[in-house]
């Protein structure tokens, strides 16, 4: 019997998606427009990791970075069409941890 191949784009969606970190920084975006230290501060990710994470949800249009020239310069992150598009999947992901999986005090 064959193994079918697995799909191209299907391969680099998991791979995205399985780096440590921009799942949680693609759902806490899903709440609105957020500066980098709120981020940051609410789920605890090292400045630099998430600089990576989204610079490279940026350039895989995902995340889209808003800079307002105020004094001081204000940078807001938000999510894109298609990172929007992601809520469904990343909703199912929750109520599916919320019946099956068990948190150890």
């Amino acid at each position: 019997m064959t193994q079918p191949e697995i799909c191209p784009k299907f391969e680099k969606a998991l791979s995205l998606l399985s780096q440590r970190w921009t799942t949680l920084v693609i759902y806490q975006l899903l709440m609105g427009a957020q500066r980098f230290n709120e981020i940051q501060s609410s789920i605890g990710i090292s400045g630099k990791v998430l600089s990576d994470r989204l610079k490279e949800l940026e350039q895989q249009d995902i995340v889209n970075r808003e800079v307002i020239p105020e004094t001081p310069v204000i940078v807001k992150y938000s999510l894109t069409e298609k990172g929007h598009s992601m809520e469904p999947i990343l909703k199912t992901i929750e109520d599916w941890s919320q019946a099956w999986i068990k948190v150890q005090s």
